[in-house]
């Protein structure tokens, strides 16, 4: 009878939620960021690629992140090809190139994809993947240009998103179109947000009747 492996993935999907930045940078330039949802999701990244040992999952599936992961994962050349591989960006159904840049603290600062597109960018298909391979409950919580939102996962990977008008760095243009689905990615986004919310109010609540026992 072989061994059982634990499921590294399967008690994290469920925390803080990853996010993307979306922002048209130049004529021909998409920047997408990526920020990781929480730290120990970065480890089972590593875990999976083969950057980190497997021995960094315990018995019962759960990991601990320690300041070098990041560090590794950085120096990684296989996160950069995870990048570019998960995250896709076309433009009227051509691929434009990306290029991946990580600065600074890469579970605090996120790591960017530069995308150049082969005509002046106004309305680009952002695709995500990020970490739905590890387990399909992974979510990605997106804005853009605009106040554009959208909600990425297992079963909505791609979104429309307006980057158009002018030149340089455009976060700051309102969109002439929201990105694709945006009835089930406001759903979504009520969700998540009701969560978030009750685990802020639970912890008050915990927080006054441990003051007033004192």
């Amino acid at each position: 009878m072989g061994a059982l492996v634990p499921d590294p993935a399967s008690a994290h999907p469920f925390g803080a939620p990853q996010q993307i930045e979306v922002a048209g940078e130049g004529d021909h330039r998409v920047r997408v960021r990526w920020l990781v949802g929480g730290a120990d999701d970065l480890t089972l990244l590593g875990i999976d690629l083969g950057v980190l040992p497997k021995d960094r999952v315990m018995l019962d599936g759960a990991v601990t992140y320690e300041d070098s992961d990041a560090e590794a994962m950085t120096k990684a050349s296989e996160l950069a090809g995870y990048l570019t591989e998960r995250i896709i960006v076309t433009q009227d159904g051509r691929s434009c190139d990306g290029e991946v840049s990580i600065a600074g603290d890469l579970t605090k600062d996120g790591a960017e994809v530069l995308f150049t597109c082969p005509e002046p960018v106004s309305t680009v298909t952002v695709t995500s993947r990020m970490l739905t391979d590890l387990h399909e409950a992974y979510r990605t919580l997106a804005r853009g240009p605009g106040g554009q939102k959208a909600v990425y996962d297992a079963r909505h990977e791609s979104a429309d998103w307006n980057v158009s008008a002018g030149g340089g760095t455009r976060s700051d243009l309102a969109p002439t179109r929201s990105a694709v689905a945006t009835d089930e990615s406001a759903r979504q986004l009520l969700v998540v947000g009701g969560v978030m919310l009750a685990a802020v109010a639970a912890g008050i609540f915990w927080y006054r009747r441990r003051r007033r026992r004192a």
